[in-house]
């Protein structure tokens, strides 16, 4: 990261790697497999012909609980029968009636759900797994140290339980609390005033009891915490985590004309084997699964997404003045840990397939931050545009050297290709060329005194223009002339565009 930085640093305002949004999620393991509700119904004295009024009964108790909550504190509980992006609703209503704290509302729909049903058959009836359609509840709060977090519960057996917090959100309450002062838009900072206290802020976002405050806001939403399922402890995962690396750019023509040629450089250039190195892998034959590059158009502009398996790194712009990269991971079990396990028999500390629980959340920032950093390290390669097009511009265009008009090249012109061809002949290189070196490639041969004449007079006006445009350059002490390194460069590229690009386009 560090070279792209430092290639692009009087362009760059500054840099912020930091957690956007982490899904947590909450199991009851006694509850997640059928043998177990069978046991958790027994304890109550229940049996499995009973649960088919057992589970309505506390599923209604859990959405009373949620309508009472937003009566309580006087917010909205409303029933979604669309598809509606819940978040941006919530913000919405935040904004409308100016929460800055507490509960902004109650969102509620039926949405897919992993949960249970009777089997009937021979002997008697079991439980299976099943997927169906439940309640889910939302709850969304503003809280003074997260910013704007969701509480979801599945009223439905197991009682799933599922709470988002936005790692931009987070930090913007540490920035205020500690004086920082900022500009955020979205989940993005456009400006930080230091932006080394916000990183080492930001790095504390894993450093987090996160057991401890995601069991607080379990029994905020679930009621059966307090009396049927008080014997019961929900185990905590990372379902989600999304980490970004921010390069904020000065402005929008600082970053756009870039922006696309990394779009293009990370579609066509990088391959397999680069991803895999990105996020800490090698392209093995035993290695099962698909890795691929997706660009996509979103609005406002292009998104480049590499995935590997479950697992994807993207780039784009946010709001034109951000180059954001983003490592997801969904399934940490393609990454490895070095904690505690078991080989051979024996308790050993060695590095093992990354489990999902919250405790290893610390070693999601390392896996995540290092990809981010080897992307962007990829992308050190690829150079500003604008230095290039300015040239073109001022080649390709007429302008004025001390006071006279010079005349624009035309570099798809017939005489203009000739030209750049004998000029960029391998003898020149050497020596460079001479204005008869460059009158023979030109012209067919004459014994004429007076047309050599008018030739030589011809091709010195050339060769005066190709120097006032800075394609060729004059050595010293001598009668020969030479490409500059902008010349060689514009030569061979129009060479090549004409014989790669435009025959071929047109004649197809």
């Amino acid at each position: 990261m560090d070279e792209f930085i430092a290639r692009h640093r009087d362009k760059v305002v500054g840099v912020l790697s930091c957690a956007d949004r982490v899904i947590f999620k909450g199991h009851l393991n006694h509850l997640s497999y059928p043998e177990g509700v069978e046991r958790f119904l027994s304890a109550q004295g229940l049996r499995i012909a009973d649960f088919k009024q057992f589970a309505p009964r506390h599923a209604e108790r859990i959405k009373a609980h949620a309508q009472a909550i937003a009566a309580r504190t006087s917010r909205p509980y409303r029933y979604l029968d669309s598809h509606i992006r819940k978040e941006d609703l919530a913000r919405d209503i935040a904004r409308r009636d100016k929460i800055t704290d507490g509960l902004v509302c109650v969102l509620a729909a039926v949405e897919p759900c992993r949960t249970f049903k009777i089997a009937y058959g021979k002997g008697r009836p079991k439980f299976e797994s099943a997927k169906r359609k439940c309640l889910f509840v939302y709850f969304y709060y503003i809280l003074p140290g997260f910013g704007l977090v969701h509480l979801r519960i599945q009223t439905w057996l197991p009682f799933q339980v599922q709470i988002y917090v936005n790692g931009h959100d987070w930090l913007a309450e540490k920035l205020s609390r500690a004086g920082i002062a900022y500009r955020q838009r979205d989940n993005a900072f456009l400006s930080i005033d230091d932006f080394a206290r916000a990183q080492r802020l930001a790095d504390t976002f894993f450093e987090q009891d996160w057991i401890r405050t995601l069991k607080g806001f379990a029994r905020v939403i679930n009621p059966l915490l307090q009396d049927l399922l008080k014997d019961f402890e929900y185990y905590w995962v990372v379902d989600q985590c999304e980490f970004t690396t921010d390069v904020i750019f000065k402005n929008p023509s600082s970053l756009q004309p870039l922006f696309q040629e990394i779009l293009r450089y990370a579609t066509v250039h990088m391959g397999a084997e680069d991803i895999l190195s990105f996020l800490g892998r090698k392209l093995h034959p035993s290695f099962a699964g698909e890795v691929l590059t997706d660009c996509q158009s979103r609005i406002p502009g292009y998104r480049v997404i590499h995935r590997m398996k479950e697992n994807w790194i993207k780039s784009y712009d946010k709001f034109g003045v951000i180059l954001r990269v983003e490592t997801v991971i969904n399934q940490p079990r393609e990454f490895r840990v070095f904690r505690s396990g078991t080989r051979n028999g024996c308790t050993v500390r060695a590095w093992f397939p990354m489990r999902k629980g919250v405790s290893n959340l610390f070693r999601y920032r390392e896996v995540s931050l290092s990809a981010n950093m080897r992307y962007l390290d990829a992308l050190a390669v690829v150079a500003d545009p604008r230095p290039a097009q300015q040239c073109v511009q001022q080649i390709c265009q007429r302008t004025r050297h001390e006071g006279r008009s010079v005349p624009a090249i035309n570099p798809l012109a017939p005489e203009e290709r000739r030209l750049f061809s004998a000029l960029l002949r391998g003898e020149h290189a050497i020596h460079g060329f001479r204005n008869k070196d460059v009158r023979e490639h030109l012209f067919s041969p004459t014994r004429d005194a007076k047309e050599t004449r008018r030739r030589s007079a011809r091709v010195s006006r050339i060769l005066r223009r190709l120097h006032q445009k800075s394609l060729i350059a004059k050595i010293p002490r001598s009668r020969r002339w030479r490409p500059t390194a902008t010349g060689t460069a514009f030569m061979a590229a129009a060479l090549q565009a004409y014989d790669r690009y435009f025959v071929p386009k047109l004649a197809s």
